[in-house]
């Protein structure tokens, strides 16, 4: 009897999916559990497996199709049934010839994207794990060939004689190689660009800045960052102390660890910090959960883990589910002041700018200084203007005695 693929309940807020792509033709045999189609959401890739042996007998939907949660992907038929099943899909042109090779290798659907966009044959990559992952994709790609050296310019004598008059400049003709090209935004950029505009009409959403002298966490990080790293196997950044200083400011102003639902404001007494992370089809946000309880150590391994699963794309639903206030870090990228967007329901997000000398007063004397503007973005339908300057204010004074960092913990 024929069995149904269905699209799967994948988590809260994702009720539709784009099929990326069909690892199965029609009439192609399948094993329970093994993927059929890749779906992508505008959080991550999912990969949806046969529900039974046999033969994929139809296709309901093609490659580029929204569908929606518990659609009819296809259908799967008894492998006797195999020769009643509908005729397979064409032959694939020979310059593809190595389809029929990637669908046997267990890879992640970023790292089939990526082996399609740099023209990598799957089955020659070597995983460092049990899937092919986008990073061992990259190992593998042939790197760019050098460009060539410009030869050195000869820099002319001046003529002794008068300048000549200028000459009327001929017509350029236009360069032959101006193009313009038509590309289908994935499902998360989709997305990301829509809940961008929500939010901006949907909340009251105000940005209150300060800035934070960074001295005393550069120097503690400085005299134990080889001690730290020797000790836990990861590296001893700025996103932790700020995390830990945001929980602290929570606990004092709740309103920014809420939501609003309806007429009314949920407050949350927990504490599950969002971390913004640079992915190849957007930014993401993973959850660090009950981050109160976390130790520096095991904060910053947590931030290590989620990027490099944004990075070769092994990120999770559960990765990316829920979370009551978030980070975001423009710093990375050089950025010195910037309005970070609202991550709804969530009513606050802190943005991290670039550190930077700068001269400042202190004690009637002016003082060269590493220093941090921050911002925070804030929905003014729950939380005042006051009271997000308080909370701003207190993050920058915890930051600046970083020792008072282990009280507040």
């Amino acid at each position: 009897m024929p069995v149904d693929i269905v699209v799967p309940e994948m988590g809260e807020s994702v009720v539709d999916a784009r099929i990326a792509r069909w690892l199965k033709k029609e009439g192609e045999p399948v094993a329970v559990g093994e993927p059929v189609v890749e779906l992508e959401t505008d959080k991550v890739d999912v990969e949806v497996p046969a529900p039974k042996n046999g033969v994929l007998k139809s296709i309901a939907h093609p490659e580029g199709s929204d569908v929606k949660i518990g659609d009819v992907l296809g259908t799967i038929a008894e492998a006797q049934a195999s020769a009643s099943a509908p005729p397979s899909a064409p032959a694939e042109p020979a310059t593809s010839p190595t389809r029929s090779n990637e669908r046997a290798v267990a890879a992640t659907p970023s790292a089939r994207r990526a082996a399609r966009e740099q023209n990598v044959e799957l089955a020659a990559v070597k995983p460092d794990g049990p899937r092919v992952t986008k990073a061992d994709v990259q190992k593998t790609a042939p790197a760019p060939a050098p460009a060539a050296e410009a030869a050195p310019a000869v820099k002319a004598r001046a003529p002794e004689s008068p300048a000549p008059k200028p000459v009327a400049r001929p017509d350029i003709a236009p360069a032959p190689d101006r193009f313009e090209e038509r590309v289908r935004m994935s499902r998360r950029r989709a997305t990301i660009a829509r809940r961008l505009v929500e939010v901006q009409q949907t909340a009251a959403m105000l940005t209150t800045f300060n800035e934070v002298d960074m001295s005393g966490v550069m120097s503690l990080r400085e005299r134990h960052k080889e001690s730290f790293k020797a000790k836990h196997g990861t590296g001893l950044g700025v996103v932790s102390f700020f995390a830990k200083a945001v929980i602290a400011a929570l606990r004092e102003f709740p309103r920014l660890n809420a939501e609003i639902q309806g007429d009314e404001m949920v407050l949350k007494h927990y504490y599950d910090i969002g971390v913004a992370v640079g992915a190849p089809e957007g930014l993401v946000v993973p959850v660090l959960r009950d981050a109160d309880r976390m130790s520096f150590a095991a904060m910053e391994t947590a931030i290590r883990d989620v990027a490099r699963k944004a990075g070769d794309g092994t990120l999770t639903l559960d990765d990316l589910r829920g979370g009551t206030f978030s980070i975001t870090n423009g710093g990375v990228f050089g950025s010195l002041m910037s309005t970070p967007i609202l991550n709804p329901p969530q009513v606050g997000i802190l943005g991290l700018h670039a550190i930077k000398d700068r001269p400042v007063a202190v004690n009637a004397q002016v003082i060269v200084r590493p220093m941090m503007y921050t911002a925070l973005p804030y929905d003014h339908r729950i939380v005042d203007g006051s009271e997000a300057v308080r909370f701003l204010v207190r993050i920058r004074e915890l930051i600046e005695d970083p020792a008072s960092l282990l009280i507040e913990s």
